[in-house]
């Protein structure tokens, strides 16, 4: 069984930051989204990847290599546009072969991994496997209909009048049969190639077409407030640890990690909080749920409910919470203007003046 893991798309809701980096690599706990899909399918016992790169493919390969780091096997696969998900397996055609696949998308995140759900496939072998959920937004999504028994019936993207609140999470399985039904639909009103198309034409054809609800964690991680909530659930778990030097006017609170060469001082930090190497937090205030990467300077501010990328500063402010912070950032407080009140008041007048 091989897995093709797509981190192609161009990131539009994660911009600005996606101007200039992959929107798969933004971290989550100082960690790339794109890598815990990686592990994910390398703890499910695939050692076969192909990941489906874009513009940003060099950023792709620079983070990731030959894979080894993760116990796998890399080969990149470039896609000249984001034309669907089906087009990704469409020019995938010749690395998958006649092997099952496993399809990921690079900025979905799972908690719990896709083990269970890959023995599963193995072990039964339908046409097609896919993962739902129900979401409050079914429009935004691929939906799923069901029949009384619970066996789809109908799938459709991104719906104006949407048939069930069940989302198609970013994890689909599938045969060698799936390359027939890529090969046989037609681009949508979107101009691109759905998997929602294929598996529906599986399902026209008669094909053995199953789902999984979970009820588990998963987000796509498209935007700032699902990226901050990710942030949140993988923070959740995490076990204190200081490696960096924190001085004796610091107070550490709760699951707080600090990485080798970090230095806090004079600060008070509340976890669950992970501070990156080499980052400097001075007599500040750091809350829980906050990543900081490595090479940051946080100075005299409070900051909570955030990501802050690499090489970023935070100086003098006095409150951050719920931001999303890019590389080489600085943030400062703007500089007082000189300001004066003009005034004519007549007797026993009363003036509030904010200053």
């Amino acid at each position: 069984m091989k897995a093709l893991l797509l981190s192609g798309g161009s990131g539009t809701r994660l911009r600005p930051i996606t101007h200039t980096s992959a929107k798969q690599l933004v971290p989550v706990a100082n960690k790339p989204v794109l890598f815990y899909g990686l592990e994910a399918i390398a703890e499910a016992g695939i050692t076969d990847v192909g990941i489906i790169v874009g513009d940003t493919a060099e950023e792709i390969r620079e983070a990731v290599g030959d894979g080894s780091a993760f116990g796998l096997d890399v080969t990149y696969l470039p896609q000249e546009a984001p034309l669907g998900l089906a087009h990704a397996v469409l020019i995938a055609r010749e690395y998958l072969g006649e092997d099952d696949f496993v399809m990921y998308l690079g900025d979905n995140f799972v908690v719990g991994g896709i083990t269970d759900l890959v023995e599963g496939f193995r072990a039964e072998r339908p046409d097609a496997q896919i993962l739902l959920t129900e979401v409050p937004n079914p429009t935004e999504f691929g939906v799923a209909e069901l029949d009384a028994a619970g066996q789809v019936i109908g799938l459709e993207e991104k719906p104006r009048h949407p048939k069930s609140e069940l989302a198609l999470v970013g994890v689909y399985l599938f045969s060698p049969a799936v390359h027939e039904a890529v090969r046989a639909i037609k681009p949508s009103a979107r101009g691109e190639l759905e998997i929602t198309d294929a598996i529906q034409w599986l399902i026209d054809a008669g094909r053995d077409v199953r789902s999984t609800t979970i009820s588990g964690y998963w987000k796509d991680t498209g935007n700032v407030t699902d990226m901050l909530e990710v942030n949140r659930s993988v923070l959740e778990t995490l076990e204190r640890r200081i490696d960096g030097t924190v001085d004796d006017d610091s107070e550490i609170i709760g699951r707080v990690r600090i990485e080798a060469g970090a230095k806090v001082t004079g600060s008070r930090i509340v976890g669950p909080v992970v501070v990156g190497a080499n980052t400097v937090v001075t007599d500040s205030y750091v809350g829980p749920f906050t990543s900081i990467a490595g090479d940051c300077r946080i100075e005299d501010s409070e900051i909570e409910y955030s990501i802050v990328l690499r090489d970023s500063s935070v100086r003098g402010v006095r409150r951050v919470e719920a931001s999303l912070i890019g590389r080489n950032v600085e943030v400062t407080p703007a500089p007082r203007k000189p300001a004066a009140h003009r005034l004519v008041l007549g007797d026993h007048s009363k003036v509030q003046i904010a200053s």
